[in-house]
């Protein structure tokens, strides 16, 4: 074998050694740097990550405070839901920029409304405008202030309890009441104390993203 030949192969052996080096560094450094498993892990469950609220579209023709259709990819501030899934029991809140949240339920509707900096850091009860529950009888949204509920019915919603299943006529709540059980209440009948009885959820907290 000649001196030149020899040469060319200690030249190949000395890159290839290199090259492998430098991919074992590679490599290491990857390893090093990588998040563990301890910090960028599972959400705990703790912890409810909701989107944020659903803006207005200029473009939709719609008078902004009107309650408007719900979105598919919109979930539920206070639960995590989705309300398109079970609209027979949404409601929707907009706030005075045309900003709309929508709930799964009643029930979800006026938790959020007993505490909205919990569930909108940020936001305050001074900015919701309008608010709306779905009529149970015809399925049309009605103002949740001037809408009658049935609490303590065998009508369970999307977190299996009461929900206070919302109706625009209040003979339409009675007779709901009189076949499915419960009481016909109003807006200003749905106290913190009724709330808490009627919010199943474990205790966790709020990350808006």
């Amino acid at each position: 074998m000649s001196g030149e030949s020899t040469s060319r192969q200690r030249t190949r052996a000395f890159v290839i050694a290199a090259a492998l080096s430098v991919a074992a560094l590679v490599l290491v450094a990857l390893l090093l740097t990588r998040p563990s498993v301890t910090k960028i892990g599972a959400v705990p469950n703790d912890i409810c990550v909701m989107a944020p609220p659903q803006a207005y579209d200029p473009a939709s023709a719609q008078a902004m405070l009107a309650a408007r259709a719900i979105p598919k990819d919109a979930r539920c501030p206070v639960c995590g839901m989705y309300p398109a899934r079970t609209p027979q029991w949404a409601a929707q809140l907009i706030f005075s920029n045309g900003d709309a949240h929508f709930f799964d339920s009643p029930l979800s509707l006026y938790l959020y409304l007993n505490a909205v900096t919990r569930y909108s850091p940020g936001r305050s009860a001074s900015e919701i405008a309008a608010t709306y529950v779905t009529d149970t009888e015809t399925g049309q949204w009605t103002p949740a202030g001037q809408a009658f509920y049935v609490h303590g019915s065998t009508a369970l919603g999307p977190m299996r309890n009461g929900n206070l299943p919302a109706f625009a006529n209040e003979r339409a709540a009675e007779q709901f009441a009189q076949q499915r059980g419960g009481t016909v209440r109003v807006a200003g009948d749905i106290t913190p104390a009724l709330l808490n009885a009627l919010d199943t959820r474990p205790t966790h907290s709020h990350s808006m993203q």
